[in-house]
């Protein structure tokens, strides 16, 4: 398959041109291969009219007829084709990003943006002292958490072969390469197509919670696992090339999961699962250091007639030596005179012992860091600097942010849940609907430990969260303290919910010391519940018992913001503005009581979701939010894009860490007009919320929606272990976020990230506000950055695409689509008029080029899965070789728009 004749490329483009159009060629061959000439030839007839349609404007009806009425297997085959090409761009874009890295690194003098040389050369400039910087990292805390949310919809195996297509291209970096390597680079891409094309994009069975785990373990054992040091290395070559002066450097980074842990909705996930996720975890990082350890040993050949060790190394090896007899033994005569190599012989056996929970286990991973950092001082003060304390120091490094327990595992339930433990454990049925304060004044003195629950033992839910707090003692006895993460309480409303988990905590048996060793984070995720969340906050803290848990903790208190549920109660205006007014609204509250409040974003891959580029969204944040600590979700395709390989992972993270020190040691200055933008902001926020609400609340919605877009696809596809509803569908509420916003975006309206802004500007313009609305756009970071947002979602969408999908729901489409098409067109008006641009996203041309390069090739896929949907839904959902080739179809759009949920 050729690639596009005029892509519009950017100036210095020319190598991602050329891979571009060298892996469209080798798409090319393989699909002739593969399926033959005339399939080939067919692809490529449908290649030509989607760009044709693209250039010449026109409306989607003859490209539609053309594609109407394939069979099931022809379309599938089809859809697939033109996945294979946007797995080709999305592999040259990433190549590009490596390529450009490097570039940067090459030629020296100007830093890459956004790299932590870049970050602190301006830091520096803003007048940011060595003393201020060494300051930040001892708080420095940044944590991404991978969920298991059913956002990805690539089985790994083929993001295995993706892999081996960025290793031929990035082997190519060297000039040097023989024709024949450069041919043997071909067979290698040719060869990981072809097997890809052979392969399911999904497996047929729903995953289980452990598939999910080894999905994300792949992750960060893997990639991330490699590639830490380097982060750590970067950021000390960046403050002494910076400020000139050597600096120690803490751990600033850790990770955490919500794989086995995320009870809500999801009735798989159980005490059970925790301890299974915790113990996986354990042997995935185990198996690691000891792959690590005896590759050291094999590196630190060192012979003790040239080199010294160090007194303590030495009497801890002789001290192994008499103690790990069979390790001893089996150490080669010809090695004995190699003291590092036995020692971590040594290493590696005590290591295995762990492994097995024998009795040469080490008690705790510091005491595994302790054995290596003495290894890494002897070297040094014994001219081993460059004789292999380098590579000492990476596994240090690696030891220091995963110990023994490579994540910590958070567990999530719902309030809900709680509710109807305690009701059966009270023996009161109307427990749920008590008032606040009479629930609070009850629950105390079980969360005080002063009173005990006798009724209720055989009830489900109590005796679930028994076995799961429980199990959390467990765990943190054998794997450390830092195993475990947050509880997160999802739909916290009140202080009665954070009391209850302190209630059921002691009775699961969750003690040290007398006390619940558990940071409890409320989930603010509804509009509301955002509004209200201050005041919830504050109810804590007035509460003697739970004030007396908090100062156990630190006196630091965690609360998590919903980006999702947010949007898809409110949109996207209303929930991205209750979550700042909450932000600063909790910071007052925190700061006036005394402790400091902590920020988990569960933000999505997607804008509606809250999904954004970190630096501009940090430095929007409310001045003082972030402080050096940055908690927030990983989920779906977004972790395979960030972390899916080396050479971009390390590239995300530094620029991850860089945002956060930025954001905190200059947050945006504060502005003094913006008292009176938040009244504006606040009244945009209301309109679009009552134009949103007005939509999705109107008569027929669910069955519009249901018509409308593919969620009955989305349903039945095998993405995670989680049902895609809370209960029977009544309204968008019950409905959980991703399904929402990925139906929204396969049906290529993306409504969830724009709908209501339209009508609200419009609104506000109408009250003489447009003047106000152009300088918020250009000189207030919240808002810009906001827009920034909308606009991307806007070119993505397609509302001629859009149309065709709400034709699908009969006599609906007449009465919301209309909507819908106003409104987009109302909302690009007023984002192009407020940013003073002439067309969608003419300041970020990187982009445009990515979407306009894809977006004819995302055509064809998403009329195909019209046509397919309608005949599909003809046969009641029974046709399992249309619903085949709907889910590639779904697939094949999820990669081209580079989106699910």
């Amino acid at each position: 398959m050729e690639a596009v004749r005029d892509p519009e490329f950017l100036p210095h483009d020319g190598p991602l041109r050329e891979d571009v159009r060298r892996l469209g060629a080798l798409v090319g061959q393989m699909l002739a291969e593969q399926g033959g000439k005339p399939f080939f030839e067919r692809v490529e007839h449908v290649r030509t009219a989607a760009i044709q349609r693209r250039r010449s404007g026109a409306g989607v009806d003859a490209l539609a007829e053309s594609l109407n009425g394939l069979g099931a297997a022809d379309a599938e085959a089809l859809a697939r084709a033109f996945a294979a090409y946007f797995q080709a761009v999305n592999v040259a874009e990433r190549v590009h990003r490596i390529r450009r890295r490097r570039d940067y690194q090459r030629e020296g003098g100007t830093a890459q943006p956004e790299s932590l040389a870049a970050v602190l050369a301006q830091l520096k400039d803003e007048g940011v002292t060595r003393e201020e910087l060494e300051t930040l990292l001892r708080r420095l805390d940044v944590e991404p958490v991978f969920t298991a949310h059913p956002t990805e919809a690539v089985r790994r195996s083929l993001l295995e072969k993706e892999q081996e297509i960025v290793r031929a291209l990035v082997d190519e970096f060297d000039p040097t390469r023989t024709p024949q390597e450069l041919r043997d680079d071909d067979a290698r891409i040719l060869m990981a197509l072809s097997a890809g094309w052979q392969t399911a994009e999904a497996s047929p069975v729903r995953p289980s919670v452990s598939d999910e785990f080894d999905h994300v373990g792949f992750y960060m054992a893997r990639p991330i696992y490699r590639v830490l040091p380097a982060l750590y290395e970067a950021l000390h070559q960046a403050i002494v090339e910076t400020y000139g002066e050597d600096v120690t450097i803490p751990r600033v980074l850790r990770f955490a999961t919500w794989v086995g842990g995320d009870m809500d909705g999801n009735p798989n996930v159980n005490a059970d699962t925790i301890a299974a996720t915790l113990s996986a975890q354990r042997t995935l990082v185990l198996e690691r250091y000891i792959e690590d350890a005896h590759a050291l040993g094999r590196l630190l050949s060192q012979t003790d007639d040239r080199v010294k060790l160090d007194d303590k190394l030495q009497r801890r090896l002789d001290a192994y030596r008499e103690r790990l007899v069979d390790a001893a033994a089996g150490i080669r005569p010809r090695h004995a005179d190699m003291p590092y190599r036995a020692f971590l012989t040594f290493v590696a056996a005590r290591l295995e012992s762990t492994l097995e929970d024998g009795a040469d286990r080490y008690a705790s991973a510091q005491e595994f860091i302790d054995d290596i950092a003495q290894v890494e001082h002897s070297l040094l003060h014994h001219g081993g600097r460059h004789a292999g304390a380098y590579a000492v120091n990476r596994l240090l490094w690696r030891a220091r942010t995963f110990g023994f327990h490579l994540a910590r595992l958070d567990v999530r339930q719902d309030a809900r849940v709680h509710d109807e433990a305690l009701s059966a454990l009270l023996g009161d049925a109307d427990w749920a609907e008590r008032d606040v304060a009479s629930r609070v004044k009850t629950l105390r003195p079980y969360a005080a430990g002063e009173r005990s629950f006798v009724a209720g033992e055989d009830h489900d839910a109590a005796t679930m969260l028994r076995h799961v707090f429980a199990t959390l003692a467990d765990s943190r006895k054998r794997y450390g303290q830092e195993a475990t993460g947050l509880y997160i309480i999802s739909m916290a409303e009140t202080a009665a919910d954070v009391l209850a988990v302190l209630a059921l905590a002691r009775r699961g048996g969750l003690l040290e010391d007398g006390r619940v060793p558990l940071d409890v984070a409320p989930l603010f995720e509804t509009v509301d519940d955002l509004k209200g969340g201050p005041a919830t906050l504050q109810a804590l803290l007035d509460d003697p018992i739970y004030r007396a848990h908090l100062k156990a903790r630190g006196d630091r208190q965690w609360v998590m913001l919903g980006y999702s549920d947010s949007g898809k109660d409110g949109g996207t205006v209303a929930s991205k503005w209750s979550l700042q007014r909450a932000q600063v609204e909790l910071l007052d509250v925190a700061q006036k009581a005394g402790i400091r409040v902590a920020f988990f974003h569960g933000r999505g891959g997607s804008a509606s979701r809250g999904g954004s580029r970190i630096l501009p969204a940090l430095m929007a944040s409310p001045r003082g939010s972030v402080a050096g600590v940055l908690r927030v979700t990983e989920q779906g395709e977004v972790i395979h894009r960030k972390y899916g390989i080396r050479a971009l992972a390390v590239r995300n993270l530094e620029q991850t860490l860089g945002a956060v020190m930025r954001a905190s040691l200059r947050p945006r200055v504060a502005e003094v007009r913006e008292s009176g933008w938040k009244d504006v902001m606040a009244k945009l926020s209301d309109e679009s919320r009552k134009a949103y609400r007005a939509f999705v609340d109107r008569e027929g919605f669910v069955d519009y929606f249901r018509g409308a877009t593919p969620i009955d696809v989305i349903e039945r596809m095998t993405l995670g272990s989680r049902p895609a509803r809370r209960r029977s569908m009544k309204g968008v509420e019950d409905l959980r976020a991703i399904p929402w916003v990925f139906s929204w975006t396969q049906c290529r309206a993306v409504l969830t990230g724009w709908y209501g802004l339209g009508s609200a500007l419009e609104a506000l313009a109408k009250d003489g506000h447009v003047a106000t609305l152009e300088r918020m756009a250009h000189e207030w970071p919240f808002f810009a950055t906001m827009l920034d947002d909308v606009e991307m979602v806007l070119a993505k969408a397609d509302i001629h695409i859009a149309e065709a999908f709400s034709q699908l729901a009969g006599p609906l489409h007449e009465k919301f689509f209309p909507l819908i098409r106003d409104e987009f067109e109302r909302t690009v008006h007023w984002v192009l008029k407020l940013k003073g641009s002439g067309e969608l996203l003419s300041s970020e041309p990187r982009l445009a080029t990515s979407i306009r390069l894809r977006n004819p090739y995302v055509d064809p896929m998403s009329l195909l899965q019209v046509d397919l949907l309608r005949r599909w839904r003809a046969t009641g959902g029974k046709d399992d070789a249309l619903l085949s080739a709907l889910v590639a179809c779904v697939n094949g759009v999820s990669q081209g728009l580079q989106n699910t949920g």
